[in-house]
């Protein structure tokens, strides 16, 4: 089906192509998302990692002032140690910005899936 004929019946095509897809718990914007969703489930349930939290806020702040959000696919505890985690098929160029300023804000280094 063609883009006009998709805007004819008011449904668009992703601008990635990801499709939204349910980990059986919630919905997730790509089937990538909710089959890691699906994984660190089954991880949590082994005790393996804890604290399992999606679609986490972490606001950016520099002297003060709150520049911008990033919000994490997923944050969780593993030995000892916060993962920040996020499910990337594209990264973009706001991505790679946020990604760093997460790292010089916060000292957090994003895990990409």
């Amino acid at each position: 089906m063609s883009n006009a004929a998709l805007a004819a019946v008011g449904k668009s095509r992703s601008k990635y192509r990801n499709k939204r897809t349910s980990c059986g718990m919630h919905e997730h914007d790509s089937k990538r998302e909710a089959i890691r969703c699906g994984e660190l489930q089954l991880l949590e349930k082994a005790h393996v990692i804890s604290g399992l939290r999606t679609q986490q806020k972490i606001p950016l702040e520099v002297n003060g002032k709150l520049i911008c959000n990033y919000v994490a696919d997923w944050i969780y505890m593993r030995d000892g140690k916060l993962i920040v985690e996020d499910a990337k098929g594209m990264k973009t160029a706001v991505y790679r910005l946020k990604k760093k300023l997460v790292a010089a804000v916060t000292g957090l280094e994003i895990v990409e899936t």
